[in-house]
């Protein structure tokens, strides 16, 4: 009978085997069902006998105060620095035991539980499913994440434009043609009888003869000279933004081989990708 033993054991002993690149999803967040965040990854437990991941430490602190379970490996999606079980939910992970870091688990003895605890009667019928072998095989696709650049637009206020109005004095010169009367005095020479008589009358008799003229009046009326509409046009013009993004290549080359950043073969003492896909569980 297999037994499981703890990822981090192998680690600690078989560091020749599994090199420093050997896959490590402790600390990673975990999600549940609808992507709801649920923990963080403790660790993983290993198959002696064939040094796959069987199954993932999972604290469910996110839907109990503190529960640490042992959740099949093919049910995880990993996702950069996240894993996702798209179909584990909170009454699946009640029904099950709490992982004890002092037991020595059996991969059967555990696959029986599993068995049980996915289909227990706490757990609603529609949540329910039967655990397969394919369970327990740790995903072997790994996602390459790469960031992209997203730039949206905000209206500012980039300038005002007040218009207003104050008064100017200025003195203006009209030409106006006015008329005024002045006496004109003739004096004619005539020599015909009369029947008056010098002294008849006042000698001091005179003659009146009222002169008019024209006065300029001013006076001032208001006019519109000039309306002023003020509206606004619209611009456009190309911003180009720069910023740095990051993207996640694969370390592999055609044969197979697990190769540095600058295409060169790692040799860890005959150790080939196979083997260390072999020793991840993939």
């Amino acid at each position: 009978m297999s037994q499981l033993i703890r990822l981090k054991d192998i680690q600690a002993t078989h560091r020749d085997l599994i090199g420093d690149d050997y896959y490590d999803p402790t600390g990673k967040v975990a999600y549940g069902v609808n992507e709801e965040k649920i923990g963080k990854i403790e660790g993983a437990l290993v198959e002696d006998t064939t040094g796959r991941i069987r199954y993932l430490i999972v604290d469910a602190g996110g839907w109990f105060s503190s529960k640490e379970v042992l959740v099949p490996a093919g049910l995880a999606r990993i996702v950069g620095d996240d894993v996702f079980f798209d179909s584990l939910t909170q009454a699946q992970v009640e029904a099950m035991d709490v992982y004890d870091h002092d037991y020595q688990y059996s991969y059967k003895e555990q696959y029986e539980k599993d068995r049980q605890s996915f289909v227990a009667d706490s757990v609603p019928t529609e949540e329910r499913m039967e655990i397969a072998e394919h369970n327990y095989e740790a995903p072997n696709t790994l996602e390459l994440l790469e960031e992209r650049l997203t730039v949206n637009k905000d209206r500012i206020v980039a300038g005002l434009v007040k218009v207003g109005k104050h008064v100017v004095t200025e003195e203006r010169n009209v030409d106006v043609e006015l008329e005024e009367e002045h006496a004109n005095i003739e004096r004619t020479n005539v020599d015909r009888p009369t029947d008056r008589h010098i002294g008849d009358v006042n000698g001091n008799e005179s003659i009146e003869v009222e002169l008019s003229a024209e006065r300029a009046r001013v006076g001032k009326e208001t006019y519109v000279s000039e309306e002023v509409n003020v509206g606004k046009t619209t611009e456009r013009h190309t911003e180009t933004i720069v910023d740095t993004i990051q993207r996640e290549e694969l370390d592999i080359d055609r044969d197979g081989n697990v190769v540095d950043r600058e295409g060169n073969i790692v040799d860890r003492d005959g150790i080939t990708a196979e083997d260390v896909r072999r020793a991840r569980g993939m």
